[in-house]
């Protein structure tokens, strides 16, 4: 005779016991917590991994793009001209290139020094990742999420890039696994711990504050005391007093965006967005009172959520600004990897799936350490320019704020006559120098025989009185000779149209000064 196991148990004392929900509606139990080595395999595996991929190819062929060539410019200059510089311009930056100014002191400023920063912090970020899976769901979902954070195309184009977002993704994981920490056992001084490190990550750049919006979500779905919701609430607050005087005073510098614009592409988000909600659906590995997906899912979806919509009103949408958003689908996707190897029979789709998946990103990832990976390529402007010129040739920008394409590599055009520049970056402290106004330009233009013209791929009309006289002096007393195309740029050779032999005084500078 059979016992029927779907019947409740009955207690002599109380009446029948009702039957446990079923496993299938809860997520299982974290697995019991795990060594000391355990426990550093899980952050010092994905660190390696990052290192190695960020080390791969760092140089990029020895070439050095538009933003980088920013860094470059700015961190080379005194602390003085730095502070100067980042009051009129790029505020938001400011910390970033004291940083580097240091690193650059100590190392050198050649690309190494440019890029192995952003490859040590974005191991950090992927070791931070690591934990954050162990806390959250054991070892055996730690250690794949910081892996797949490691692999990820967007990780790997940042860790070898001399800008901020890298060291805003590690400061941003350490400060989540702070609080984490925190919720379970929380004081003082872990919660001013966590407040100084998303504080220095909001600003390296202003906009890892809507990790903040992320964490409190998280605390919000999570329900933990009330004593922990008011320490995080006062630590929030500090977080943005902090950041207040950087916001008001760069959103006065809106310029430095104007750039973004034309139709918002946020394929990779929405990809990550897509995969990481089905791996949400499963019956994911968690404990203690904060589950991996009620982190994860807002650390993923809300930022650039946010600035999508607050992209309505001013384009400000640009997916390395939510860089830190992979953290969330690295949590998923390897919770979601330990879901499957937890199953009791696991289906053959899913090796391959794994297979193909890591087999697709051989492409990208051999992409990223090229020259064309990046939207232009400073290094190869300036040497068509130095290529296309000739000693005492003018040299003309369109647009002049595009001198920064070759302003990082002075020696292949110190040859030649800026004909618009007034003022150089560093005396004027500003990115891109001062230029003339338009009819000298003009009359500098009509000095010369032959120009070197760049003209930057994209480049939209700005309505401004000089562009316009550049482009019009070229029209009416130039032909172009030749051209050269190159990631980002065109360089072209401009000559006096035959018979023209307008030549003019101008105020200002003599000819062939600059």
């Amino acid at each position: 005779m059979s016992l029927d196991v779907r019947a409740p148990a009955l207690d002599l004392a109380t009446g029948p016991v009702p039957a446990p929900p079923p496993a299938a509606r809860r997520p299982p139990p974290a697995a019991r917590p795990p060594s000391a080595r355990g426990r550093a395999l899980v952050v010092l595996a994905p660190a390696a991994l990052t290192v190695v991929l960020g080390l791969w190819g760092i140089r990029r062929q020895n070439t050095m793009w538009g933003d980088e060539a920013v860094t470059h410019q700015l961190a080379e200059r005194d602390p003085s001209r730095i502070w100067d510089t980042v009051q009129q311009v790029d505020l938001v930056h400011a910390l970033y290139y004291a940083v580097m100014h240091v690193i650059f002191d100590l190392f050198g400023a050649g690309l190494l020094s440019l890029r192995l920063p952003s490859v040590l912090a974005m191991a950090a970020a992927a070791g931070g990742v690591g934990l954050l899976g162990l806390r959250l769901a054991g070892p055996r979902a730690g250690t794949p999420a910081g892996l797949v954070f490691a692999l990820l195309p967007q990780v790997q184009k940042y860790a070898q890039e001399g800008r901020s977002y890298a060291m805003v993704c590690a400061l941003i994981a350490w400060a989540t696994c702070a609080l984490v920490a925190n919720v379970e056992r929380g004081g003082r001084w872990r919660w001013a711990a966590y407040g100084l490190t998303l504080l220095v990550a909001c600003l390296l750049h202003e906009f890892a504050v809507l990790a903040l919006v992320a964490h409190g979500v998280t605390l919000f779905v999570s329900r933990p005391p009330k004593g922990v919701l008011r320490a995080w609430s006062v630590t929030a607050a500090g977080v943005a007093t902090g950041l207040l005087p950087l916001a008001v005073v760069s959103a006065g510098q809106s310029e430095q965006v104007s750039w973004i614009g034309g139709p918002v592409r946020p394929y990779h988000l929405l990809v990550a967005v897509v995969v990481g909600v089905a791996c949400a659906r499963a019956p994911l590995r968690s404990g203690g009172p904060v589950s991996l997906a009620a982190l994860a899912v807002p650390m993923l979806v809300l930022p650039g959520a946010l600035l999508l919509t607050a992209s309505l009103v001013k384009p400000l949408f640009v997916d390395r600004y939510v860089l830190f958003s992979n953290i969330g689908v690295a949590l998923l996707l390897g919770a979601w990897l330990d879901h499957v190897r937890r199953l009791p029979r696991r289906s053959p789709v899913v090796y391959v799936a794994v297979a193909a998946a890591l087999a697709a990103l051989v492409p990208p990832s051999l992409e990223l350490r090229t020259p064309r990976s990046r939207s232009n390529d400073a290094t190869a402007v300036a040497t068509a320019v130095r290529e296309a010129g000739r000693p005492g040739d003018g040299l003309l920008h369109l647009s002049g704020k595009q001198r920064i394409l070759t302003a990082a590599h002075p020696d292949d055009t110190r040859l030649l006559v800026d004909l618009a520049l007034a003022r150089d970056p560093v005396a004027s402290n500003t990115l891109a120098g001062v230029e003339f106004a338009a009819p000298v330009i003009a009359a500098r233009m009509k000095e010369f025989d032959r120009i070197v013209v760049v003209r930057a791929v994209g480049e939209r009309a700005s309505g401004d009185p000089r562009e316009e006289a550049k482009e019009r002096t070229l029209r009416r007393h130039f032909r172009e000779d030749r051209r050269a195309e190159v990631n980002g740029a065109r360089v072209s050779v401009h000559v006096r149209r035959h018979g023209d032999s307008t030549r003019a005084e101008f105020p200002g500078a003599p000819a062939g000064s600059g």
